[in-house]
């Protein structure tokens, strides 16, 4: 069982939590098969659930439109197996990506699928009340948009919010970000939810569209955009560290006497990037970038490098060859196998349905 469960709301509350899990497993499991669906032996067999613990779970899900029958499987003798699916369409969540200079809402189903889109000119610099107000706007046309969608079925499920970091996940606070260093303490989370009356999720862009991309094995994604930073998964999930706050890709110092960052250091490896960007010198924001993820790799060991951020996805090529150079070559003086680079299939939309899935992972057993 889960430790961080309180032993002070008794047996019951452990045994909600683990009907819970396991709910989610089974759920997880039809997401992923998506319209071939599965069999309850076949959910038996991935889960390790009993075939009867299944089955009470799949009659619960059914029950709550979130699940269905879709036809069966064909006969090897026996009975044929009812084959079950997720029903996408059941509930939906909210992504928002608050971006220094412009806001993406994004309405999503179960499976992930974008249903509808706000994009908005943003300032994060205007201050709390105006970027609340700019953001909660967005949110309520989006709910407006599919007004008629989300009344058919059980509803919104909450919004996922991505913004610069640093901050903390778990208690939905901003710190200093960099270059807006007035929004260190602020609750964000907390002000969005009374904003809008729903729950709302918080962590920082590059982590949520880590979490969206869903990759199993160890990766890293680099997201060069306004700013440097990366989203980690490691052990099979997104990690953030003890205080939430790992990914500060941009912020490694690679020149000691280097150009002041907006995060006070000097030489930080962001600051270098964007200014060379800034120049228009791609080639060598391209090999600082593979600099960085050089660093990343020999500290982490990690099996894939994601790139993205409108910087990249604007000319992708020179920023795969000079990162995938630079992990190439010191795979060449390590004697160790070269580290894959790719740029991310979704494109712009990674962070924003990424902040979605902030809010949907819980019900997979994911995150």
């Amino acid at each position: 069982m889960n430790g961080s469960i309180s032993g002070a709301a008794g047996p019951g509350a452990n045994l909600s939590a683990l009907r819970s899990h396991n709910a989610a497993l089974v759920l997880g499991l039809l997401r992923a098969a998506g319209e071939d669906g599965a069999s309850r032996l076949e959910l038996a067999a991935h889960t390790g659930l009993t075939p009867q613990a299944v089955s009470k779970i799949t009659a619960r899900l059914r029950a709550e439109g979130l699940a269905a029958e879709a036809g069966h499987r064909p006969s090897t003798g026996g009975k044929p197996r009812t084959v079950l699916r997720l029903v996408p369409g059941a509930r939906h969540a909210i992504g928002l990506h608050l971006d220094r200079d412009e806001l993406t809402a994004v309405l999503v189903d179960l499976a992930g699928t974008p249903v509808a889109v706000r994009t908005a000119d943003f300032d994060f610099g205007a201050g709390a009340e105006r970027a609340l107000t700019a953001a909660s706007t967005q949110v309520r046309a989006l709910i407006e948009d599919a007004g008629e969608l989300l009344a058919a079925d059980g509803g919104l499920l909450g919004v996922g919010v991505a913004a610069p970091g640093p901050l903390d996940h778990d208690s939905g606070v901003l710190h200093r970000v960099t270059g807006f260093p007035q929004w260190d303490g602020f609750r964000l989370r907390d002000a969005l939810e009374r904003r809008l009356g729903i729950p709302v999720v918080l962590d920082k862009d590059t982590n949520a569209a880590a979490l969206g991309l869903g990759t199993a094995e160890s990766s890293a994604y680099l997201h060069l955009g306004t700013g440097l930073g990366a989203g980690l998964v490691l052990g099979g999930g997104v990690y953030r560290g003890a205080r939430t706050d790992a990914g500060e890709f941009g912020h490694q110092v690679i020149q000691l006497d280097g150009p002041r960052c907006g995060c006070g250091n000097h030489g930080c490896l962001e600051a270098l990037c964007l200014a060379a960007v800034a120049g228009g010198e791609t080639g060598v924001a391209a090999r600082l970038l593979g600099v960085g993820a050089t660093n990343l790799v020999r500290l982490l060991d990690i099996d894939r490098v994601l790139l993205g951020g409108r910087v990249v996805l604007a000319d992708p090529a020179p920023y795969v060859r000079g990162v995938s150079t630079a992990l190439a070559e010191d795979s060449a003086r390590a004697g160790r196998p070269i580290v894959p680079v790719e740029v991310v299939e979704r494109g712009n939309r990674a962070v924003v349905e990424g902040a979605a899935e902030l809010v949907l992972a819980p019900l997979f057993a994911r995150g």
